[in-house]
């Protein structure tokens, strides 16, 4: 059913197609026991909890969640629980409403089961999604991927941070500082462990000041090298950071099958989908040996098929993360993902 239904969506532009997939999503809503029957549909039962994860102090359900990017501003967090995620990562957000980049800006490769995108951290602004946050009470965990406003300069970002941080505090799971879109310019540059221990600085002594404590990680790009990791690894581990996300997307254009006119003529952007799953692997199971296992990972980036991600929880991480794989294979990927872990545990 969903190969008919993708050969629809794909005929339309990218953007059009979400735009036209939630939409859809919302007229749901107003048809009678539609959300029973699509939960009955794509959850999967775990009486005995082996799906079950407790991860920085908080359970999972299972270990798949949405990563950030598709319900950029907290609209459709149930509905994704509906189709089976534990958890849903929102965003990213940033203080104020901001366009993002001209269009077109985001692309399939369709022969490589990938997407490319240069968003630019399109979204409503932080206000947006708490009034939806407020409005909707969740049923699934949520994270907050928070970002700095593509104005603001890099000396003055963590100022963005604080205040995202704060606006969203009382109504999201944990946070995810992201300083690895490499869709908005100079941002990537935040990974520099100068300007990085600020901002982790800032965020970890605000949340002294709350009652209630809410995990803090980092997601970190694929692109940069392992010498580098290892100084963001150390700081997580000294500064009291719980986690990281590994991996956002990148610019790399290695290994392809899409011809190279097709990727000149669509430009700069973040890779994300199949060809990205090396890559990102690799660098949990590298981040997994050097801690030891005693930092939190959650493995994103080119899980395309059940095997997969066990391959990736199996490499380390202790949750995983779908996008693009869930574009391309539809709504069943998780049942399929959750009955594999069931019966290869």
């Amino acid at each position: 059913m969903y190969r008919l239904i993708r050969r629809i969506l794909f005929s339309f532009s990218a953007e059009t197609a979400h735009a036209i997939t939630f939409k859809l999503l919302h007229l749901l809503h107003y048809i009678p026991l539609s959300q029973s029957i699509i939960r009955a549909l794509f959850n999967v039962r775990d009486k005995e909890g082996d799906l079950r994860r407790e991860v920085f102090g908080l359970t999972f359900k299972n270990p798949v969640g949405l990563a950030a990017g598709l319900d950029k501003n907290g609209e459709f967090y149930n509905d994704m629980g509906n189709f089976g995620f534990s958890f849903v990562e929102i965003g990213s957000l940033t203080p104020e409403p901001q366009p993002g980049n001209p269009k077109p800006r985001l692309f399939r490769l369709i022969e490589d089961n990938a997407i490319i995108n240069r968003m630019g951290i399109n979204n409503k602004g932080v206000k947006y999604t708490v009034a939806q946050l407020q409005k909707h009470s969740p049923n699934v965990i949520i994270g907050g991927n928070i970002a700095k406003a593509s104005t603001t300069p890099n000396e003055e970002a963590y100022k963005d941070y604080e205040r995202a941080f704060s606006l969203l505090y009382d109504y999201v799971d944990y946070f995810t500082v992201n300083v690895s879109c490499p869709n908005v310019k100079n941002l990537t540059v935040l990974q520099d462990v100068g300007y990085l221990a600020e901002i982790v600085d800032r965020l970890l002594t605000l949340r002294r000041y709350y009652d209630e404590y809410r995990p803090i990680l980092l997601k970190i790009s694929p692109d940069i090298p392992y010498d580098h990791v290892d100084r963001i690894v150390e700081l997580a581990l000294t500064s009291g950071l719980d986690g990281i996300i590994a991996t956002n997307t990148t610019n790399s254009r290695e290994g392809l099958t899409t011809p190279k006119e097709k990727l000149e003529t669509i430009g700069n952007g973040g890779l994300s989908g199949q060809p990205l799953y090396e890559k990102s692997i690799a660098m949990v199971r590298h981040i997994h040996e050097k801690t030891g296992g005693i930092l939190p990972i959650i493995g994103v980036g080119g899980i395309m098929t059940p095997e997969q991600a066990k391959e990736m929880l199996d490499a380390g991480a202790s949750l995983i993360q779908i996008y693009t794989g869930f574009i391309y294979n539809g709504p069943g990927m998780v049942r399929k993902i959750l009955k594999y872990l069931k019966a290869h545990k």
